[in-house]
């Protein structure tokens, strides 16, 4: 694999992610915000935050296979979530595992989640873009 992640010591280990990623690869792939559409554009799981997230993660997860990599080769994610509150990180935990257990791999590579007032149409609630690094 391309992508070794780690949590060092001296910094919190943060179960829903690891702290550092290292790639080795030569091939890398930037992934879109990839919000709660399903193939037909059409918005899965309207006001459903473990809904949604678990739509982007999946979306994500179909944008890697049609490059030929998986979740293990994802260096970085950066989560965008409307009126982000710490009170929704169950919900969004849930949709993590749930895309998981679809994926059959646990999505933690670094990542940084950032809340926004708004997305591209307002019953978007996350979006979930991806860097990845494959071997060629």
């Amino acid at each position: 694999m391309a992508i070794t992640l780690v949590n060092p010591s001296g910094l919190p280990e943060i179960g829903a992610y690891r702290q550092v990623s290292v790639a080795t690869g030569s091939k890398l792939v930037f992934i879109a915000g990839q919000v709660a559409w399903d193939t037909d554009g059409a918005t899965v799981g309207a006001g459903d935050l473990a809904a949604q997230v678990e739509q982007c993660y999946v979306n994500i997860g179909t944008a890697l296979t049609a490059v030929g990599g998986t979740f293990e080769d994802v260096a970085k994610l950066t989560v965008y979530v409307v009126d982000w509150t710490p009170e929704k990180l169950p919900l969004f935990l849930e949709g993590v595992a749930r895309a998981a257990a679809r994926l059959a791999t646990t999505p933690v590579p670094p990542g940084t989640l950032v809340g926004v007032a708004a997305l591209d149409v307002p019953e978007h609630l996350v979006e979930v873009e991806a860097t990845a690094v494959l071997d060629s």
